[in-house]
């Protein structure tokens, strides 16, 4: 054996230190599909809440969870910001709108065919 040489674990010893050198796929990336069918609701069955936050000292208005496909979800933001005249994003199963907007978001939403918690 050579100074520099190491010896490369079997591949029937129970665990090695180190990655992979013969030829398999040492590092796999596999993204999760975070909404799934199984997940995604009618508009009827979800039960939505309102969250009020200050970032930077102004008011966000927060309503969700959203069990809703992302295009789905994004057209019906979209809708919302439109008729609302505000501003607002759509992250993960929330959704966020700029000021204090929670009479007429609840408004919007029941239109929709979203039911609230009391």
């Amino acid at each position: 054996m050579r100074p520099l040489e190491r010896l490369m674990a079997d591949k029937s010893a129970p665990f090695s230190i180190g990655s992979l050198l013969d030829g398999t796929k040492a590092w796999s990336l596999e993204e999760e599909n975070v909404t799934s069918s199984a997940q995604t609701k009618l508009p009827s069955k979800h039960l939505l809440v309102f969250k009020m936050e200050k970032r930077c000292g102004k008011p966000v208005t927060l309503v969700g969870p959203f069990y809703l496909q992302k295009d789905e979800m994004n057209s019906v933001c979209s809708r919302v910001k439109k008729r609302m005249g505000s501003g607002g994003t759509c992250k993960e199963e929330w959704m966020e709108f700029q000021g204090d907007c929670k009479i007429k978001l609840k408004l919007f939403l029941q239109e929709e065919g979203f039911r609230f918690k009391a």
